[in-house]
């Protein structure tokens, strides 16, 4: 019989800086609260270095912050850093997820249109070419019900776009467009099968693109967001029962990415 093998300081470092995250995220410590490393040590079964270097990381995040004479404080989501994909991560797995989704796509409609024009400006031939192969592919993919593949060439899809904008800036953006739809397949935020005017908006995107169509590329990358918006309050409110306050959108099965 196999001893188990014992975790590494580096695997509880990190299961460590996930727990506190997550818990930090989904309000568990409340703003302001003060976290006893001590007693942390305890409950993780941890060594002090592992929880200081944990409460490490999650300050340079701005979720803490270690004050003379007070010890580890918690910080208000205003102090966090918001694009970190870990903070992503840990938001949008609180219980706050529908806000969570709803501000990122915010960001997503600001950005991605714009980001979709300026591609549509500034993109070589290849560059489109590759968009309208790679839209071909999601197609296929959402037609045979390949969430996984989906999800994988969706994430590709829009990095490729925020690239091609030739704006370095937005191109760093796309780590949290992945995050954002990584999510809403994980929470069970979108169909299992895409409808096809979703579909369209991805094949018509990657084509004005490649045209150099620089308005039909900003409207399409518009609309995409819309529906993605709408999608998530529509499959939210019908997981609820109906409850809460997730704005009415066309029918679950129409929209995605």
């Amino acid at each position: 019989m196999k001893t188990p093998k014992a975790e590494s300081p580096t695997d509880l470092h990190a299961a460590l800086v996930e727990s506190l995250g997550l818990g930090i995220a989904d309000g568990r410590w409340a703003p302001h609260s003060v976290l006893r490393l001590d007693e942390l040590e305890g409950q993780h079964n941890v060594s002090r270095s592992v929880v200081r270097e944990a409460a490490r990381v999650l300050s340079s995040k701005g979720m803490l912050e270690s004050r003379r004479r007070f010890g580890t404080v918690v910080q208000p989501e205003e102090c966090w850093n918001l694009y970190d994909p870990q903070v992503i991560r840990w938001r949008l797995a609180s219980a706050r997820r529908l806000e969570q989704l709803q501000s990122l796509n915010e960001l997503r409609g600001a950005i991605e249109p714009q980001a979709a024009r300026l591609a549509a400006e500034r993109a070589s031939w290849d560059a489109g070419s590759e968009l309208v192969s790679l839209a071909a592919r999601l197609w296929a993919a959402g037609q045979r019900g390949d969430q996984e593949e989906f999800l994988r060439l969706d994430v590709e899809f829009h990095a490729a776009i925020l690239k091609a904008s030739g704006n370095a800036m937005f191109s760093q953006l796309q780590n949290l467009v992945a995050e954002v739809l990584t999510g809403r397949t994980e929470h069970g935020l979108m169909p299992h099968l895409p409808h096809h005017e979703a579909l369209q908006l991805h094949v018509d995107l990657a084509s004005a693109i490649q045209r150099g169509e620089a308005g039909a590329a900003h409207a399409a990358m518009s609309r995409i967001v819309e529906q993605s918006t709408e999608e998530m309050g529509q499959i939210w409110s019908s997981n609820q029962g109906g409850a809460g306050n997730a704005p009415l959108g066309p029918p679950a099965d129409i929209a995605h990415s």
